[in-house]
């Protein structure tokens, strides 16, 4: 049975400020534990003016401390960023706190720009490279402590707090199989090689002490409303960001506008093409539809749905609505 999970990049919208936005995702989270949802997660990005999750870590503990069972965690921390150790530190810290609530989803990408990757790391000497190695890296720190082991991460040794791989290309496939992880492909955004990197990891997938077969989550755009003609009014909020931020210039989430797509030229339409055949937009009928439609063609054990919308009541609102779907499906 597929479960349904929330993406939140805690949105700020046009006129607002972060305190606004994080505020907003705790709200949600909590609505999202009242419906059902299995995890809320939130990502590492920066230097992005529309995105208030930077500080992941701590806005993972401010969600769990205003829910009581839902999971949260990272979708994700982008590793290249940060030491092994220190992140072994700040997430045993909150499986310490909030104890079989917590998830850990790595990525390789620096998810932001260059200047900014410096500002972060103070060098790039690091790569991507080295992902594979900071994984495991990782995972021995949150293992139970060996004997002789010189360094320890405190909190951290004996959580076992569960590891995800995050993806948007066929290299996180693989490495997902090899370690016997779940697997979390970004089809939100990237879908070109979706099929192909589900395929490669569930054929590839070798069974870990935290994993015994493949567990493939998905990430998919929701935007629901009391009819079609509203979700897209609603939904062009998201668009105008994406195709800002793919353009080189991210912005705050801005108002909606009536017949967004007229303003689009070709290649515009194209991007939004591809992220369309991972989304579902429209009134309750619509969206379930789309939902069901998806999850026959991947076999996706997980929706990690993605759902930014200017007004809070609305984007609450899509949220339960997709809920109601969920349950209709799963059903």
């Amino acid at each position: 049975m597929t479960k349904f999970s929330i993406l939140d990049l805690s949105p700020i919208t046009q006129g607002s400020t972060p305190a606004d936005a994080l505020h907003n995702s705790l709200d949600l989270a909590k609505h999202a534990e009242q419906w059902g949802y299995e995890r809320y997660w939130v990502a590492e990005h920066h230097n992005m003016k529309g995105i208030a999750s930077a500080a992941t870590s701590v806005v993972i503990g401010y969600i769990a401390g205003g829910t009581s069972s839902i999971r949260v965690g990272a979708g994700g921390i982008m590793l290249p960023n940060h030491s092994p150790l220190v992140i072994a530190e700040q997430f045993g810290t909150l499986a310490s706190l909030y104890p079989g609530r917590i998830d850990l989803g790595l990525g390789r990408a620096p998810g932001t720009d260059q200047i900014t990757s410096q500002a972060l790391r103070r060098t790039l000497s690091g790569s991507s490279d080295d992902f594979p190695r900071d994984v495991v890296e990782l995972q021995q720190y949150l293992k139970k402590e060996e004997s002789g082991q010189r360094v320890v991460a405190v909190p951290g040794a004996g959580t076992n707090v569960p590891l995800w791989i995050l993806g948007s290309s066929l290299f996180g496939a693989q490495l997902a199989a090899i370690l016997g992880l779940p697997f979390a492909f970004a089809s939100h955004f990237a879908p070109a090689h979706m099929m192909q990197a589900i395929s490669i990891y569930r054929e590839r997938f070798e069974p870990s002490e935290q994993q015994k077969e493949p567990y493939v989550m998905l990430g998919y755009n929701i935007c629901a409303a009391e009819t079609d003609d509203e979700a897209q009014y609603l939904r062009s909020s998201a668009l105008q960001a994406f195709l800002s931020l793919r353009h080189g210039f991210p912005i705050q989430l801005p108002p909606p506008i009536k017949n967004f797509g007229e303003s689009m030229s070709g290649q515009d339409h194209a991007l939004i093409s591809q992220i369309n055949s991972c989304s579902a937009v429209g009134s309750f009928d619509t969206v379930k539809e789309g939902m069901a439609r998806f999850i026959e063609q991947t076999g996706a054990n997980e929706l990690m749905l993605v759902c930014a919308i200017y007004d809070h009541q609305k984007r609450v609102r899509s949220i339960e609505l997709a809920a109601e779907a969920g349950k209709e499906i799963a059903s």
